[in-house]
C-alpha cells in the first residue's frame, strides 16, 4: 500500500515493499509509476529492502509547478531522510536513470550502487524534443486519444501488451503533461560529470530502444569510472524493467548481491 511524505512543500507517494537487507530505490520512467518495477520487486525479494517512488507528476505524487530532475533527486533524498535511510542503491529506467545519476552526483556518499536502464546522460535531441512538445500540445488539446497513447506505447513498450498502462495514461490529468514534457526535453547534460560518480554501476540498454540509441548507454558505461561493461539486451525495448524483465533480472540480482 502506498504511503506519502511531505518535505519542503512537496508531497511524495512511495511504497516500501519491505525486506531486511540493503535498500534499493527504484525510480520509474516517464508517464509510469512504481508499478513498472513489479518484476524486480519480486525477483529481489526480502534479501533487499525495496522502495518504489512515484516522482513529481506521476502516480499519486502531484506536480504543481515546473521542475527539473535535480528537484526530483532532492525529493528522493528527502523521502529517504524521513525513512531514516542513509545508504541505498539507485535503480532508474529512462527518466528514472536521469534521477539516479543526479542522486549519485548530489549525494555520492549515500549511493552504494547505480543501475541504469535505457537512459541517457546527454541532452535531448532537439528534433525529438520538438516532436515531444507537439505530442504534449496535442494531448492537452485533444485529450489522450488512441493515436497518442498508441504512439507512446510503441515508443516505450514496443510490442508488449500495454492496455493497463494505456488506461492509466487516459485517466491522468492532462494539465500536467506539458510540465512533464518540459522537464524531459529541457534537461541539461551530465555527461561531463560522469567521472565524478565512483559507485559501482551497471548499464543495460535495449538494441530496439526507440527513444535512445544504444550509443547513449555506451556513453554511460564508458563514462562511469566503476561501471561494468555495457549490457545490450537484444531486441529490448525502452522500458526494459517491464518489456525484458527476465533479462534485466538475470544481470541485476548478481550485481546487487556483489556490490551492496
Amino acid at each position: 500500500m502506498a504511503s506519502t511524505v511531505t518535505a519542503h512543500g512537496q508531497r511524495l507517494s512511495y511504497v516500501d515493499h519491505g525486506g531486511s537487507g540493503p535498500v534499493v530505490v527504484l525510480l520509474h520512467s516517464f508517464l509510469m509509476d512504481g508499478g513498472m518495477f513489479a518484476p524486480q520487486v519480486d525477483a529481489l525479494g526480502t534479501r533487499f529492502r525495496r522502495i518504489t517512488v512515484d516522482t513529481r507528476g506521476h502516480g499519486d505524487t502531484p506536480a504543481e509547478a515546473p521542475f527539473d530532475y535535480w528537484d526530483v533527486a532532492r525529493d528522493v533524498l528527502d523521502l529517504l531522510d524521513e525513512l531514516g535511510i542513509e545508504r541505498f542503491a539507485a535503480l532508474g529506467c529512462s527518466q528514472g536513470g536521469f534521477v539516479a545519476l543526479r542522486l549519485a552526483l548530489l549525494a555520492p556518499e549515500r549511493v552504494s550502487a547505480l543501475v541504469v536502464l535505457g537512459s541517457s546522460a546527454a541532452v535531448e535531441n532537439p528534433d525529438i524534443g520538438a516532436a515531444y512538445r507537439q505530442l504534449a500540445a496535442n494531448w492537452v488539446k485533444e485529450g489522450p486519444t488512441d493515436p497518442i497513447v498508441d504512439m507512446v506505447a510503441a515508443i516505450c513498450l514496443g510490442s508488449m501488451p500495454a492496455e493497463e498502462w494505456k488506461a492509466k495514461w487516459r485517466a491522468r490529468p492532462v494539465d500536467t503533461v506539458e510540465v512533464l514534457i518540459g522537464a524531459l526535453v529541457e534537461r541539461a547534460s551530465v555527461l561531463e560529470r560522469l567521472r565524478e560518480i565512483d559507485a559501482p554501476a551497471l548499464v543495460l540498454h535495449g538494441s530496439a530502444d526507440l527513444a535512445y540509441p544504444v550509443d547513449r548507454g555506451r556513453e554511460l558505461a564508458e563514462g562511469l569510472p566503476n561501471a561494468a561493461p555495457l549490457v545490450v539486451v537484444e531486441g529490448g525495448a525502452h522500458f526494459l524493467s517491464l518489456t525484458d524483465a527476465a533479462e534485466v533480472n538475470t544481470h541485476l540480482l548478481p550485481f546487487l548481491l556483489a556490490n551492496v
